[in-house]
């Protein structure tokens, strides 16, 4: 994986980066400060890998700005998209699942700013601070439910479905809103959404061919824009 580049050590930050996010919603600026004071803060490029799955956990981490995906490597060695996690939310908590190892790779889907703090910091903020331990909880509950509801998908549904209920999932995430729909608000690429639905290049392309005609979706130079949500909705429950 490539590695992370960073740029210079960045000005102090100020407490609201972080009041509003629900691990630190609940704590007064002082308290902020305090957990600001002992962050890192650094810059990725688009591309490159924040953390590597089986490194040892020696880092959590809050996304400040950007996209990451979280990918795994399969046991023939494939590259495969678990999810994607939107600015606003923790990642590498290995701590949380019990684990010493990061279980998955975060790489950057586009320039990205987070801040970092020692694992070795995790059992202090959980005790110390009002709403982190279960407001951290509920975000690694959140991503058992999705990823579970995944496997039901790949179980259940025909392809058609699984596209179409993956890009559902991805404009409820991080969509954002344009004159004729509603875009995917991070570069992604047909290979990225037959990982996610674990389905072949050739089929993602042909899907979303055919929904282009119908006027459902657009897809170029690794944007993808929704035309017509309800389209979607319908097919994915066929």
């Amino acid at each position: 994986m490539n590695k992370p580049v960073a740029t210079s050590t960045l000005p102090r930050l100020d407490e609201s980066l972080l009041s509003h996010l629900p691990p630190f919603s609940k704590l007064d600026k002082r308290q902020i400060r305090t957990i600001l004071d002992q962050a890192t803060s650094r810059r990725y490029d688009k591309g490159v890998a924040i953390f590597d799955e089986g490194a040892p956990a020696e880092r959590f981490y809050m996304l400040l700005d950007g996209y990451v995906r979280v990918v795994r490597v399969t046991a023939t060695g494939e590259q495969v998209t678990a999810l994607h996690i939107p600015a606003g939310q923790l990642l590498g908590i290995a701590r949380a699942i019990g684990k010493e190892f990061y279980p998955a790779t975060a790489m950057t889907a586009t320039e990205s700013l987070a801040l970092s703090w020692p694992m070795t910091l995790w059992d202090s903020f959980a005790a110390d601070y009002d709403g982190f331990a279960t407001e951290s909880y509920k975000t690694v509950g959140n991503r058992v439910s999705e990823m579970n509801n995944r496997i039901v998908e790949m179980a259940t549904q025909q392809v058609e479905q699984r596209v179409a209920n993956a890009l559902l999932r991805l404009i409820n995430q991080t969509g954002r809103k344009v004159a004729d729909g509603i875009e995917i608000d991070f570069p992604i690429t047909r290979q990225d959404l037959s990982e996610l639905t674990a389905t072949t290049l050739h089929t993602v392309s042909r899907l979303l061919s055919a929904w282009e005609k119908q006027g459902m979706v657009q897809s170029k130079r690794k944007r993808i824009k929704v035309c017509d949500p309800h389209a979607l909705v319908v097919l994915s429950q066929i």
